[in-house]
C-alpha cells in the first residue's frame, strides 16, 4: 500500500543540478537511509571550470553510498583512499567518528561527456556512530545481478531476491538498481519494516496510479508492494529497519546534537584532516542556523 509520495527539489550545487528527495519534511527517513540526492542528468563540455567539483568537507555518524548510471567522479579522503568511480560500481565511504572527502570531475573535465547518479547517506546504528572511518569500492562485477520477467537488477547493498551484495553494512538494509522493461514489474522486498522505490528514469504504475521520474514511492509496512513499467524505466528499490531518530545538520548526522555541535567546532578549527592529494582547499562551514534543526526520524 502506498504511504506517501516524495517529489525531488532540484538545486543548483555550482555546475550542475541535482534533485533532492531525502530528507523531506514529514519523512526525513526510509529505514536508515537519511538523505538521498539525484545527480543529474547532466552533460558537461570538455574544460568546464573546477568550481562544479565538490571541494573537500567533513561527515560523521553515517555512511555515504555513491553509485553511478554515467560518468566519472574521482573520491579522494582523509583515510588515504583515491578511487574512480564508474557506472555500477559502488563507494561505500563509512564516516563513523569523523572524515573528509572530496569529489572531482577530472575525467570529465578532460573529455566532456553525461553525469547521471545517486548519492545517499546511510545513517549508523548507535553502537556505530563513532566507529573508525573506512572506504571500501566495489566494482560492477563484485555485485550480484538478476535476470528475470524483463527486470534486470544489480544488489547495490543488502539481501533481497534471494542474494546478499558484498557490501559491508551496519544495520538490515536493502537497495537496489532495477532496469525494467515496458510492462514488466518488481516487488520490493517484503521482510523490511520501511521501503520504498526511487523513479530516475521513465514512468511506472502503482496501486492504480502513474509516478514518473524525480518521485519516491513510499510503502506501508508489511503490505506487498509491487510496480510495473511504462515504457522502460530505471527504479532504485531502497529501505531497511530504523535506526532511531538523527540529527542532520549541514554534513553532519548523528543521534545527539551536542555531537554535531563538537564536529562544527571541530571543522570550524581546523581539526579534521583533509583528504590525501586534496588538503589545498575546503568548504568552510555554513552560516551558523538559527535554531537546532529537528531531530529526523523515519
Amino acid at each position: 500500500m502506498l504511504q506517501r509520495v516524495i517529489d525531488q527539489r532540484r538545486r543548483d550545487l555550482g555546475g550542475f543540478e541535482v534533485g533532492r528527495v531525502l530528507p523531506f519534511g514529514p519523512h526525513k527517513m526510509v529505514g536508515p537511509f537519511i538523505f538521498f540526492d539525484h545527480i543529474g542528468p547532466a552533460r558537461f563540455a570538455p574544460g568546464f571550470p573546477r568550481t562544479a567539483d565538490v571541494r573537500p568537507h567533513p561527515h560523521i555518524g553515517l555512511s555515504t553510498v555513491t553509485y553511478l548510471f554515467e560518468g566519472e567522479i574521482m573520491h579522494r579522503d582523509s583515510v588515504g583512499s583515491q578511487e574512480a568511480i564508474q557506472p555500477g560500481e559502488v563507494n561505500w565511504m563509512t564516516a563513523g567518528s569523523g572524515i573528509t572527502h572530496s569529489e572531482r570531475f577530472e575525467k570529465l573535465r578532460e573529455v566532456g561527456g553525461p553525469l547521471h547518479g545517486i548519492q545517499s547517506w546511510v545513517a549508523l546504528p548507535g553502537r556505530d556512530e563513532e566507529t573508525s572511518p573506512a572506504f571500501v569500492h566495489y566494482g560492477h562485477v563484485d555485485l550480484p545481478t538478476i535476470e528475470d520477467g524483463g527486470v534486470w537488477t544489480r544488489l547495490i547493498a543488502g539481501e533481497a531476491f534471494g542474494v546478499r551484495s558484498p557490501v559491508k553494512t551496519h544495520s538490515p538494509l536493502f537497495y537496489a538498481h532495477c532496469a525494467l522493461q515496458d510492462q514488466a514489474r518488481v516487488a520490493l522486498p517484503q521482510g523490511y519494516s520501511e521501503r520504498a522505490a526511487y523513479i530516475a528514469s521513465g514512468s511506472v504504475e502503482t496501486d492504480g496510479r502513474r509516478f514518473n521520474a524525480g518521485q519516491m514511492l513510499v510503502f506501508g509496512q508489511g503490505a506487498a508492494a509491487t510496480v510495473k513499467s511504462v515504457g522502460s524505466s530505471i527504479v532504485m528499490l531502497l529501505g531497511g529497519e530504523p535506526v532511531g531518530e538523527r540529527f542532520i545538520e549541514w554534513n553532519f548526522v548523528s543521534s545527539s546534537q551536542q555531537r554535531i555541535e563538537q564536529a562544527k567546532a571541530d571543522w570550524r578549527a581546523g581539526r579534521m584532516q583533509l583528504p590525501y592529494m586534496d588538503d589545498e582547499e575546503f568548504i568552510p562551514l555554513p552560516a551558523t542556523n538559527p535554531a537546532p534543526p529537528a531531530p529526523a526520524a523515519s
